[in-house]
């Protein structure tokens, strides 16, 4: 299953949107759909800054799915798996 993901951001002093489609796992989707959601978008934002060498002033500043699901608290919680 896909899901619509936007993002907007900051960094070196500019605020930017991205936005794009994502498979999740059906099964972890219909378990927590918010958590599937929120692990998928912090994958994509970590890309972002490693794509854009983000700056000290780099931050979330909201992250929506499926057009109306603010999950922006969420995304801030995930820790990455080492």
């Amino acid at each position: 299953m896909n899901i619509n993901i936007k993002v907007y951001l900051h960094s070196k002093e500019t605020k930017f949107l991205q936005s794009g489609s994502f498979p999740v796992p059906n099964l972890d989707f219909k378990k927590d759909p918010d958590w599937t959601a929120a692990i998928a978008a912090y994958e994509w934002i970590q890309q972002i800054k490693s794509s854009y060498a983000a700056s000290e002033d780099f931050r979330i500043d909201q992250v929506i799915y499926n057009e109306y699901n603010d999950i922006t608290e969420l995304v801030e919680k995930v820790k990455p798996i080492i």
